[in-house]
């Protein structure tokens, strides 16, 4: 594509966006949003963009609904400033986890999501480890997802010795997903089947499905929000033997208190990405964050030149 290359970064993950432009080798392109006394948003572009190739940074982190707005708002103004393509880049994917229809009366929110990106004017949208896979299906414009998989295996197999290791799902939901480690990381696979009850984000493990006895658990699960899947995952692998416990998430939410009480449980060392910000006060000591950065970068220099995104995958 002969077109300029644009980045633009949300007021969600800013570095994450300067990040993704040094990998690439370019700058931000500048951006002004103005909050008004009634709380409504202006979201004006300071560099012309006409038939420019522009991609738009904004993960979903509070505030969420104002993330939405000014990502739908400088969708809006990039395509009545003449952008020729706007691709959506969301490292973390806003309502993901709505993505069905389970009790009477509400809405599938992830599907509402995408259809609002493309009203607003996307042509396509790039992403990282959907909640669910059929979230993809929701588009009717091109949506890439990449796996944050290959950075964090390629972490753990550079800093731990393995050997005594057991991958272990924090639900039965998770254990689709935990096949990508697997595969790469050579390592049996144990399920926690856990029961949630109601909105409360309380869920109780009642069965494991494989071996953990004296061995390091290693759970992996696709985000941590509360921090109650995983405190209650590691709190029964260990009365069920494991030898001590480490955590690897794709997408940090830690939410509430979440940071606090995943510092207090027996926990050696979390291990996730920075498709989300996270701010100084949930810096853990536990704690290790690895880049996508580099990652959505080549992922946008493929869609820009018209490259294999598949590649990528490995």
């Amino acid at each position: 594509m002969s077109r300029d290359i644009k980045i633009i970064g949300g007021s969600a993950h800013p570095q994450l966006a300067r990040n993704i432009c040094r990998h690439l080798g370019t700058e931000l392109c500048p951006t002004r949003v103005v909050r008004f006394s009634n709380e409504n948003l202006m979201v004006q572009i300071e560099e012309n963009v006409r038939e420019a190739d522009v991609f738009v940074v904004q993960p979903s982190c509070p505030p969420v609904s104002d993330g939405i707005v000014e990502l739908l708002i400088t969708i809006d103004a990039l395509r009545h400033a003449s952008a020729a393509r706007i691709t959506a880049v969301l490292p973390y994917f806003p309502y993901a986890r709505s993505d069905k229809k389970d009790r009477p009366r509400i809405s599938i929110s992830a599907r509402l999501m995408a259809d609002l990106l493309e009203t607003a004017g996307a042509d396509r949208v790039l992403t990282m480890d959907l909640h669910s896979p059929q979230v993809q299906g929701f588009f009717r414009i091109p949506a890439d997802q990449l796996q944050a998989a290959p950075i964090l295996c390629d972490y753990l197999t550079s800093h731990r010795d393995l050997s005594n290791h057991v991958l272990v799902a924090s639900d039965v939901g998770e254990s689709k997903e935990i096949g990508n480690y697997a595969n790469r990381l050579n390592l049996p696979i144990s399920i926690v089947d856990k029961r949630r009850e109601g909105d409360d984000e309380n869920a109780h493990a009642t069965t494991l499905i494989g071996d953990v006895e004296g061995r390091v658990a290693l759970i992996v699960d696709d985000e941590i929000a509360s921090g109650g899947t995983l405190i209650e995952a590691t709190r029964f692998v260990l009365e069920n033997g494991a030898q001590s416990v480490e955590a690897v998430c794709v997408h940090p939410v830690l939410s509430g208190k979440a940071a606090a009480r995943i510092a207090a449980a027996p926990i050696s060392s979390l291990i996730v990405t920075d498709t989300l910000p996270i701010p100084s006060e949930k810096r853990i000591d536990k704690l290790q964050v690895e880049s996508v950065a580099g990652l959505f970068a080549q992922a946008i220099h493929a869609i820009h030149h018209g490259e294999s995104v598949s590649n990528l995958f490995r």
